[in-house]
């Protein structure tokens, strides 16, 4: 069973540095989980914290609010977790909004 995700990612700043937005230089699309296909769920939300090091990897990547409560929430870790951002020099936080979307 394979199911096209459409990912929308909203980036909403929570910089503790910088007042812009962190460039991303490697996305990595999050996988629709099997266990959501067999429950029957299409859609939902991850809405995730990360830390951003000095030199643009991620680390601690932590949901803050998931809709709904724990079906995407490990996928979301673990694309997120692979992202990588310009490095400023100095940490930073960041928070991202993933919707996830089944289009078969």
């Amino acid at each position: 069973m394979s199911a096209r995700i459409v990912a929308a990612l909203a980036l909403a700043a929570l910089a503790s540095i910088a007042h812009a937005d962190p460039k991303v230089l490697k996305k990595v699309a999050p996988e629709f989980p099997g266990e959501a296909m067999k429950k029957n769920i299409s859609s939902g939300s991850v809405r995730a914290k990360m830390a951003i090091a000095a030199d643009g990897k991620v680390s601690n990547v932590e949901v803050v609010e998931a809709e709904p409560k724990r079906v995407f929430d490990r996928a979301a870790i673990d694309a997120l977790s692979q992202w990588k951002f310009e490095g400023t020099g100095a940490p930073q936080t960041h928070e991202v909004k993933l919707v996830f979307k089944s289009e078969d």
